[in-house]
């Protein structure tokens, strides 16, 4: 659906991207993540035409990205940019004018978004009536009614108590199923683990890992499991000798030991379970899969150690 390959932007001497190569797949939840200051909102105004590129292609269906394909896109930016005096219904038709749509059309299309987000009452409040979330919800809106082939939405949650944040998760993964394909760009990694399908961290400008989220998190484990167990620590301990390293424990109000250990060398999960069923008796046992907060605080400080 959209490709960026090779692309680089200056700002005079400063190098905001270099070489970025991402692929988001159609019908799909892209998760653009990095720090700040990393490159993503520069990447996304290149997008969206807004800047151009010093180097590099965006193709956007098999297409090289063209200003007036910008139609097709719905972008919903991290700073939000309703006008305040104006009242929702009437903005929201405005914007969606702008994008192509009849006045007719976006009426109908505003209502039916509307009563599914059952705030129909909001129709001649003032945007500086509403709330941030209310605001916020508004131009979720705004951006969705067109029907845009990519939606490009730069932090969607900001501002949302729960209960809303899960309400835009869920039309979030409906739009990708009607057909929508959709970059996020957001540091709350629950909800990229939770909805995106593919992912690609930017830091400092460069792409430092790409792929499926089952992918990356399944290649940076690092053979470490979680062993419940009913015993003496003293015992397990001792068992494990020099081919583990046993990183944490503790052990809960019913006696269980939960204990965080880590294969060193060669030595495999039986190495481990034959050294210690002499000593305790074990209850589960269950490899530790890095989180997504795990992966985004390890390589963004990696590559930070590597700049010093």
């Amino acid at each position: 659906m959209l490709k960026a390959e090779n692309i680089t932007k200056f700002y005079q001497e400063y190098k905001a991207l270099d070489g970025v190569n991402i692929h988001v797949p159609p019908q799909s939840i892209f998760g653009l993540l990095g720090p700040n200051g990393a490159g993503k909102t520069t990447l996304i105004r290149i997008i969206n035409q807004i800047i151009m590129q010093d180097k590099g292609t965006i193709h956007l269906d098999g297409k090289i990205l063209k200003r007036e394909d910008v139609e097709m896109i719905g972008y919903l930016p991290e700073e939000r940019g309703l006008y305040k005096k104006m009242k929702v219904g009437e903005q929201a038709i405005y914007l969606a004018q702008l994008k192509g749509m009849n006045k007719a059309e976006a009426k109908r299309r505003l209502i039916q978004w509307m009563e599914k987000f059952e705030i129909e009452s909001w129709w001649n409040k003032k945007v500086e009536d509403l709330s941030k979330g209310m605001a916020q919800k508004i131009q979720f809106i705004t951006t969705v009614i067109h029907e845009p082939k990519l939606l490009i939405l730069d932090e969607p949650f900001s501002g949302f108590d729960p209960i809303n944040a899960n309400l835009i998760k869920n039309e979030i993964l409906k739009l990708r199923d009607e057909g929508s394909t959709v970059m996020l760009s957001t540091h709350n990694m629950k909800s990229v683990e939770e909805i995106c399908d593919n992912i690609s961290l930017i830091n400092k400008g460069k792409v430092i890992l790409s792929g499926t989220v089952n992918e990356v998190k399944t290649k940076h484990k690092e053979n470490i499991f979680e062993i419940q167990f009913y015993g003496p620590v003293i015992g397990f301990a001792n068992s494990l000798w020099a081919g583990f390293q046993l990183i944490k424990h503790h052990t809960n109000e019913d006696k269980i030991t939960i204990a965080i250990v880590k294969l060193l060398n060669d030595n495999s999960l039986n190495d481990l379970l034959k050294n210690v069923l002499d000593s305790v008796k074990i209850i589960s046992v269950k490899e530790v899969i890095p989180t997504m907060d795990d992966l985004f605080i390890k390589l963004v400080n990696e590559k930070e150690m590597v700049h010093e």
